[in-house]
């Protein structure tokens, strides 16, 4: 029998509905497994458990009173400590939010509640959501369940080891350059970005308006699914939020794949990748191909571009979001978050401007040639093998570390200019017994076709079942 705490989400989600587990059994083989586990990765800043415990107990009231209940009914939550839940603590990974207590709930939280799950605890993450490693000067480094040593991926470091963990079904992060990806990667779950504007941002720690996207890391991409069809659709809170129609994303995994048309890049996305993750990816094409997919390989357009007015949009609009504190309060930010930020207040208006004004006709450009010959893209999510905490910090390292830590979310950075929806899942391990992940990107509003396909090898592969050492032995 599978121990609770390792459930998939919609498996919890559906034990619960059904009567054969209760939300506080689900609750406290969580807790039971975090005890054991967290204090060897420092995923976690704060936990909630009084008021987690009546929640789950008002959840189980529910279903013996037979009341309707939601996808998500009992299931326990934590989620990276950016989003906000009115007169609760909200960190944002820093010290200088550390008792900050916002007075709005994020949308996404309250739509995650109203399908019936609640949150325990707030969740690790790099300061402000600024790096792409795991590391924290404030709530310390966050560590990779697989190898300890090894980075987690971030900036929802928490996010990607709580689950891979087993001590939470799903966790929300934010991707505004890889960050629901990187740690999906690292820590070898599922994680999902979305199309930009697909969910709301309302009550959600901005970094760069025009790159930041809402997003679940899980253990499957049906997991992923259940979640963005809870959370997907128009927010009057957010009138960015897009007004297109949500679809059942798990009604279309249908695991179909014939016709598909898989596309790989010949340019940029495998450039100086290491042999493992070529060899994964390879083995993870030849999957999907006997599903009935057809893989060519073609150069990519316009990726200088996209990677010249990617880094200018966000660091641009990162900047004057720290400005106050970064005038008054400087010291208190680590170094590297220094390092990003003071370029951002260098970079001329024109060139912003320009960057962001030609994201639309990029895009059109883009997605005109690319996909006319391809439904689908397939990448390594990090081309390399996982580099090390140590290896990967820029503030205590060598000159040259910041080449590490910066190719770590090469692969990702891309989509988050382009806008488009992108999801990572597990496809193997690399010679230090860290996860490898798969990129899979679509059109605008794609998420049903990544999904689906991200669910087909899913159901051929068992990446995303597999478990760290760290949990033999541990609570279940």
């Amino acid at each position: 029998m599978t121990a609770l705490a390792d459930l998939s989400l919609t498996d919890a989600a559906n034990a619960v509905a059904s009567g054969q587990a209760t939300s506080v059994d689900l609750l406290h083989a969580c807790w039971a497994r975090m005890d054991a586990v967290n204090p060897r990765i420092n995923a976690v800043i704060w936990q909630e458990r009084e008021q987690a415990e009546a929640a789950a107990k008002a959840a189980d009231a529910a279903v013996r009173d037979k009341k309707p209940l939601g996808p998500l009914h009992g299931v326990p939550m934590a989620h990276k400590d950016m989003y906000y839940q009115a007169g609760k603590l909200s960190t944002c990974g820093s010290a200088l939010r550390r008792e900050y207590r916002p007075a709005v709930t994020a949308t996404v939280i309250s739509r995650l509640e109203a399908a019936g799950a609640y949150t325990f605890a707030g969740l690790n993450m790099a300061e402000f959501a600024q790096n792409p490693t795991g590391h924290n000067k404030t709530f310390g480094d966050c560590h990779n369940p697989w190898n300890l040593p090894y980075i987690t991926g971030g900036s929802s470091s928490g996010s990607g080891a709580s689950v891979a963990a087993r001590f939470n079904y799903m966790a929300l992060g934010s991707d505004t350059g890889g960050s629901i990806r990187l740690p999906a990667s690292a820590c070898g779950v599922t994680g999902l970005k979305p199309t930009q504007t697909r969910v709301s941002r309302f009550g959600v720690m901005p970094l760069s308006f025009s790159h930041d996207n809402v997003g679940p890391l899980a253990r499957t991409a049906r997991d992923c699914a259940r979640v963005l069809g809870v959370m997907a659709g128009y927010d009057p809170l957010d009138t960015t939020s897009a007004r297109e129609p949500v679809p059942d994303y798990e009604a279309a995994m249908t695991g179909d794949l014939r016709g598909l048309r898989i596309g790989v890049p010949t340019n940029y996305f495998l450039d100086g990748a290491d042999a493992s993750v070529l060899a994964a990816m390879e083995a993870a094409l030849q999957v999907l191909i006997a599903r009935g997919a057809a893989v060519s390989l073609f150069e990519l357009p316009l990726m200088d571009v996209i990677a010249a007015y990617g880094g200018i949009v966000s660091r641009a609009e990162a900047a004057p979001i720290h400005a106050e504190w970064m005038r008054t309060q400087p010291q208190v930010y680590g170094q590297h978050i220094s390092g990003r930020m003071y370029p951002g207040y260098a970079i001329p208006a024109a060139y912003y401007i320009e960057s962001l004004s030609r994201r639309g006709p990029v895009l059109k450009a883009f997605a005109a040639e690319v996909f006319a010959k391809a439904d689908v893209l397939v990448t390594p999510t990090i081309r390399t093998c996982l580099p090390t905490l140590a290896e990967t910090d820029i503030d205590q390292g060598p000159p040259g570390t910041e080449h590490k830590f910066m190719a770590v979310s090469s692969n990702t950075r891309p989509f988050n200019y382009l806008g488009l929806p992108a999801i990572s899942v597990p496809c193997g391990f690399d010679p230090n017994g860290c996860p490898i992940g798969l990129q899979i990107a679509g059109r605008p509003f794609g998420e049903a076709r990544i999904l689906n396909v991200a669910g087909a090898y899913q159901a051929d592969t068992g990446f995303h079942a597999d478990k760290p050492s760290i949990l033999d032995g541990a609570a279940a």
